[in-house]
């Protein structure tokens, strides 16, 4: 996602810095907001026409912020947790997991001016447990996630802007950011066995084969966890790992409010590579080796047959920027009974989805949302 598909998104922020503003509560040390809680929905149907399936899906979660502020010191902690599951009505998949992110951020800064602040923040995030799609066929359901496949490690140097205890804006040139698709030994023998035909996640080069299904080569193709090594002029190779690090610069701004009964989080990153390399590879028909278009061109073989693979750098480049956008509405009806609203945007560079019917592997926006009504306790 490039910039210029990027501008609309900072403006969500803007109206609610002058509600900030005019809201911001007593001054404190040591603040601690947050909500924890069960949200629970279910559907039921008889004779609906427009189909679909009985349902009932439970989600916990737990969004938690510390913030301490004192002198020309602060530090801004935030934990975002939740976990669901749903039981369908179906023959096969009657559980599947409904919803699962683990998330931290924490940066400390010191004031060299009022309301600016030079910090260093440092954030991660992964899941808990095994992310499958359901095929509801009773075949294998393929793997496409797992704890620290993938998982993202943040460390920068910036400035960040907290005009208030509600509101901040973080800018980093600085910015380190750890990839990685690893799989253990344990996990990865559990698939040896899986079945490739049932496998709609993986591209056709690593399906085609028919010996034991590699699970650690295929987290790591998906989520961008390799890099091409060129071997002179016989082309070049893909080579994998379990983990990928690239320097790069990020932008960050999040809000953290409370208004009587009504709670809004949200959280916006911004994160984009210092890297260049436009270099286009084709897979030649001829050899099966991967080459640019002038080594092609060279060995005479045919362009127009040679599959396409996109850039050398996987589109990890300067200027395609990754997004992570949270919101989070929380509104309590009585002493422990509430409406919660959460939704998560993301977009990736290099990391390639496929369609409902398992083709045409590309980058494309991911985008969460779960309502719920559930009992939870907000501070």
């Amino acid at each position: 996602m490039n910039l210029k598909h990027l501008i609309f998104i900072p403006c969500f922020l803007l109206p609610t810095l002058v509600w900030a503003e005019d809201a911001a509560p007593e001054k404190k040390d040591w603040q601690w907001s947050g909500i924890v809680g069960l949200n629970a929905n279910a559907t039921g149907m008889v004779n609906w026409a427009a189909g679909g399936k009985n349902n009932i899906t439970g989600v916990a979660f737990g969004k938690v912020r510390l913030l301490y502020d004192k002198d020309n010191l602060s530090w801004d902690s935030n934990l975002d947790a939740e976990y669901g599951m749903s039981y369908v009505d179906q023959t096969y998949d009657k559980v599947q997991k409904a919803s699962d992110h683990l998330k931290f951020d924490s940066k400390f800064g010191w004031a060299f001016q009022k309301q600016w602040y030079l910090t260093v923040q440092a954030g991660f995030q992964t899941q808990f447990d095994l992310g499958r799609t359901y095929l509801g066929t009773g075949a294998p359901n393929p793997v496409i996630s797992n704890i620290l496949a993938p998982s993202y490690t943040d460390i920068s140097v910036g400035i960040d802007w907290k005009p208030n205890s509600i509101f901040s804006v973080y800018l980093s040139p600085v910015a380190g950011r750890i990839t990685t698709a690893w799989v253990s030994n344990s996990v990865n023998e559990r698939f040896k066995d899986f079945n490739r035909e049932t496998d709609i996640f993986v591209n056709q080069t690593i399906m085609s084969k028919a010996e034991d299904y590699d699970l650690r080569e295929a987290m790591q193709e998906k989520y961008g966890v390799w890099h091409y090594t060129k071997n002179g002029d016989n082309g070049y190779s893909k080579d994998y790992s379990n983990v990928k690090a690239e320097l790069g610069l990020t932008l960050k701004g999040t809000v953290n409010y409370t208004y009587k009964d009504l709670k809004v989080m949200t959280g916006l990153t911004l994160y984009t590579p210092y890297a260049w390399d436009k270099t286009k590879l084709y897979k030649a028909v001829e050899d099966a080796t991967i080459y640019e278009v002038d080594q092609l061109i060279s060995r005479k073989y045919s362009i127009e047959n040679a599959e396409y693979l996109g850039y050398r750098d996987n589109n990890r480049r300067f200027g395609n920027f990754d997004v992570d956008w949270t919101v989070t509405l929380s509104y309590q009806l009585l002493k422990c009974l509430n409406v919660t609203l959460s939704t998560n945007l993301k977009y990736v560079n290099g990391l390639k989805i496929a369609d409902k019917d398992g083709n045409n592997p590309t980058e494309r926006v991911q985008f969460l949302a779960n309502l719920g009504l559930g009992v939870s306790y907000a501070f």
